[in-house]
């Protein structure tokens, strides 16, 4: 038996396997396959189960010597070292919907939420703020994307009086270069 290999019994072989059908976890159901996958008769290399499983070599190492020390316990998710997101699914969910809504119907004076707009307004809500690139990144993260408005002055203008002026423009331009425009 080569030192990349493992033996299995039959009764750890059913453990396993329970375990692994068990478990909702992502993490301990990838651990449980890549020791039965290690198993000596089944003929796979570290290489081939880090490609099958998308993990590294050093990640089948220490799950394996995790295995051989701990037994299942050993395959189980571990806490993961350092700060815990702030990023709750509440605000996820708040983002999502203060986004999909028009500003105006918040009671705002403005029409189009900006970063720094919609950072302001979650942190009434949610009591949490953060940079403006983060807030973009968790935009994308949740598929949308970020456009610049386009300013204009349509609907805040004299409609009858620009057109007057458009069609005035229009005559002007047509007229020849030396010609002396006459009062409307």
């Amino acid at each position: 038996m080569s030192a990349g290999r493992m033996r299995i019994s039959s009764q750890a072989w059913e453990a396993l396997d329970a375990f692994r059908f068990s478990t909702s976890s992502k993490i301990e159901f990838r651990n449980a396959t890549l020791v039965l996958m290690s198993h000596y008769s089944l003929g796979h290399t570290k290489t081939s189960i880090a490609r099958e499983l998308g993990c590294s070599i050093s990640t089948i190492d220490l799950i394996r010597a995790r295995y051989r020390k701990e037994g299942i316990d050993g395959l189980r998710e571990k806490s993961r070292p350092g700060r815990v997101p702030r990023v709750t699914a509440a605000y996820r969910k708040a983002l999502r919907q203060t986004v999909q809504t028009l500003p105006a119907s918040l009671g705002y004076g403005f029409t189009v939420w900006s970063i720094p707009r919609l950072n302001a307004h979650l942190k009434k809500i949610t009591t949490l703020s953060f940079s403006d690139g983060h807030l973009t990144r968790l935009l994308h993260e949740e598929g949308f994307s970020l456009q610049r408005p386009k300013h204009t002055t349509k609907g805040k203008r004299d409609e009858e009086a620009y057109q007057k002026a458009a069609t005035r423009l229009e005559r002007l331009k047509k007229r020849p270069s030396g010609a002396m425009p006459t009062s409307s």
